[in-house]
């Protein structure tokens, strides 16, 4: 699997809406304005559809919206969890046939150590 973004949660990514800047996820072939479903995979194997967006950001430039509120609330999300996209191949389809995972990890203290722990 390769990773595709990872990103610390704020409040506004619980709140409202996760949201990249699009040059930290390499080419978007969509301009602003533009909507589309993604469709991603918990570590549970349950499917997610998330609405994205693209938008203008005075601040970072133009940016992916994705709306996750029923996934974000079903995982009781927090401020500074992380959020790692992932990039699968399915085996025994198509060749390039890949499906978009996701994980959400929290960082918790073990023995004074931390440690980065599965949601």
């Amino acid at each position: 699997m390769a990773i595709l973004i990872t990103k610390v949660l704020t409040k506004a990514d619980i709140e409202s809406c996760l949201s990249f800047p699009t040059s930290s996820i390499g080419p978007v072939p969509f301009q602003e304005g533009h909507s589309m479903d993604m469709n991603v995979h918990d570590q549970s194997g349950q499917e997610w559809i998330f609405p994205c967006t693209i938008q203008r950001n005075d601040t970072v430039g133009r940016v992916l919206s994705v709306g996750w509120d029923e996934f974000a609330r079903r995982k009781n999300l927090a401020v500074n969890d992380k959020v790692i996209f992932l990039e699968e191949t399915i085996e025994n389809q198509a060749p390039g046939t890949c499906r978009i995972k996701i994980q959400v990890k929290r960082k918790i203290r073990l023995f004074g150590n931390d440690i980065w722990a599965d949601v």
